[in-house]
């Protein structure tokens, strides 16, 4: 089996709200990635993170596109796990 490579990565912009009044996290989400390398289904794993930094993953993040993960030569659907951190410059 040939894992599934990131080859179109959008940047994420900390939101400048969330920044400013420290808060900071890793968005973790599960997602199912189609035999095209297109993410067609993502959902947030885990709540105890701010709702902005969560959204603004899941909106960077939609937009990846992934070389397709190949089984026998013949790609196939996955189901991964992203994580996402937003950390503060001190």
């Amino acid at each position: 089996m040939q894992a599934a490579n990131l080859i179109r990565k959008i940047t994420l912009l900390y939101p400048v709200t969330a920044k400013f009044d420290g808060a900071d996290g890793t968005v973790i989400m599960k997602a199912v990635i189609s035999k095209e390398g297109n993410i067609v289904s993502l959902e947030q794993v885990n709540r105890m993170v701010d709702a902005r930094l969560a959204e603004a993953a899941i909106e960077a993040v939609k937009q990846w596109q992934y070389k397709p993960t190949l089984l026998e030569g013949q790609p196939i659907e996955v189901i991964t796990e992203i994580e996402v951190s937003f950390t503060r410059s001190r």
